[in-house]
């Protein structure tokens, strides 16, 4: 900061460094993908949905049924998540999660392509045409689906025979969190016509970005004019760097794959003495816990997710819930999580399950 901090239009060579590394944790050739820098994750979707719709010439945009992607005017338009006193642009369409937990997984992937067509089928009926479907391939504000990893080829498909972008929102799926794969859309084997980063680009500092194709921004650089003052600034593009470093250098995808399973395999086993628990999902360090009232008939328990949320802050332990009825625990671990905090969570979590129902906690019977 006390050497230099300005912005891209006067390229410096942190910037530079700093695209090259990230891009090449997408694959394909070099000079195949640019990245722009914003600091927020809503300005990163806002400016995707400006080149998707620049594009294709259309304006609809496909999102999940309770998708959030930002608090711009743009992207809260396609946030239902905000809620119902939130207005929805006229030009959005929502289709169903891919609710695994009450679907079986060799219909999902069906279930999800058949729903994105009625979308763009919508969509062109009333003069919208298909711009973009934009997917958080955890489903994170849906309920967090992260199976099964067919789910989006079909859809992406449908999308693209329409004339449409497929745009992957890693704002909170990306960055090693899912364990498997860098980025969460590489798990289901896609390839997005443009990529949103925002949140853990710089590990809390202000910075984000958009990865996109070089044909798919092509028409948009020639014809307008995009510029951020402050995004790709000397100091985000350090903080960013050194991020990026900590993730690679101290292999922290193997340890959220590694930890991230422990997590998964405690919680299935709590799961087995606490019967409020109806379905643990996901991977990595990306988790699902859906809390219902009635196993049988999988009914969400949204009363009682809160009371596990709040006794788990008494207990120094910070988590939240998602979903549409706000019943599903989001567990979503720092990178550096190790064995022994997992095993600290696993008892603060049985504690609280044990104190809400008046049992003895599992793990000390």
């Amino acid at each position: 900061m006390a050497t230099l901090c300005t912005h891209t239009r006067y390229l410096q060579e942190g910037i530079l460094a700093y695209a090259e590394q990230l891009l090449a944790t997408f694959g394909g050739a070099p000079g195949d993908r640019h990245l722009m820098m914003t600091c927020t994750g809503s300005e990163a979707n806002d400016l995707a949905t400006r080149i998707a719709k620049h594009r294709s010439g259309d304006q609809g945009i496909i999102v999940t049924s309770e998708a959030y992607h930002g608090n711009s005017e743009c992207t809260a338009g396609y946030s239902p998540s905000l809620g119902d006193n939130s207005p929805l642009g006229t030009w959005v369409r929502r289709i169903p999660a891919p609710d695994s937990y009450r679907i079986g997984a060799a219909e999902l992937p069906g279930f999800f392509e058949h729903h994105v067509r009625e979308a763009i089928v919508d969509l062109h009926r009333h003069g919208q045409g298909v711009a973009a479907l934009i997917v958080d391939s955890l489903f994170s504000s849906d309920g967090v689906y992260t199976h099964p990893t067919s789910l989006l080829g079909g859809a992406v498909d449908a999308v693209h025979e329409a004339g449409g972008l497929f745009v992957a929102d890693e704002v909170q799926s990306g960055f090693a969190r899912s364990g498997e794969t860098m980025w969460g859309y590489q798990r289901h084997g896609v390839a997005p016509d443009i990529v949103t980063m925002g949140k853990p680009m710089g590990n809390g500092y202000p910075v984000a970005g958009v990865v996109v194709d070089h044909d798919v921004v092509a028409k948009f650089g020639r014809e307008l004019r995009y510029f951020n003052t402050f995004g790709g600034n000397s100091v985000a593009v350090a903080a960013a760097q050194a991020t990026l470093n900590v993730i690679e250098d101290e292999r922290l995808q193997v340890n959220v794959q590694s930890t991230g399973a422990e997590l998964l395999a405690g919680l299935g086993e709590l799961a087995k003495g606490h019967h409020c628990i109806g379905d643990v999902r996901g991977t990595g360090f990306y988790i699902g816990v859906e809390i219902v009232s009635d196993p049988g008939r999988k009914t969400p328990d949204t009363r009682l997710a809160a009371q596990i949320v709040n006794g788990l802050r008494d207990r120094r332990v910070l988590i939240s819930a998602t979903g549409p009825a706000g019943n599903v625990l989001k567990i979503r671990p720092p990178l550096v999580f190790n064995g022994d905090d997992a095993a600290r969570f696993l008892e603060a979590l049985d504690e609280t399950l044990s104190a809400a129902v008046g049992v003895v906690p599992t793990r000390t019977k």
